[in-house]
C-alpha cells in the first residue's frame, strides 16, 4: 500500500517559472560569470587547450538541452492535425 500523495497533473499550456527571474537564477548567472572570469584570468592556456573539445560538445549538447521550448511535446503534431476541420471534397 503506498501512501506517498501525488502532486496534481499540472493545467494545460501551464509553464514553469524561468530561472533566470528568481534570485536562485541570479546567483548561480553570478557565480557562472565569476568562475568564467577567473579562468580566463588565470588559466588562459587551459581554456585555449580545451576549446575545440568544448565547441564539438556544444552541438550534441544543444540538441539534447535546447529542444524544450520549441513545444515538441506529447502528441503536438497528431493532436493538432485532429483539431482541423475536415476539407470540403469537390464534386467529381
Amino acid at each position: 500500500m503506498n501512501t506517498t500523495p501525488l502532486a496534481p497533473p499540472p493545467a494545460p499550456g501551464a509553464r514553469r517559472p524561468a530561472l533566470l527571474g528568481t534570485p536562485l537564477g541570479w546567483i548561480l548567472s553570478l557565480g557562472l560569470a565569476a568562475l568564467g572570469a577567473y579562468l580566463l584570468a588565470y588559466h588562459l592556456n587551459h581554456v585555449a587547450l580545451a576549446l575545440p573539445y568544448l565547441l564539438l560538445m556544444a552541438c550534441p549538447l544543444m540538441h539534447l538541452f535546447g529542444h524544450g521550448g520549441h513545444g515538441h511535446g506529447h502528441g503536438g503534431h497528431r493532436a493538432q492535425a485532429s483539431e482541423r476541420a475536415p476539407r470540403e471534397s469537390s464534386p467529381p
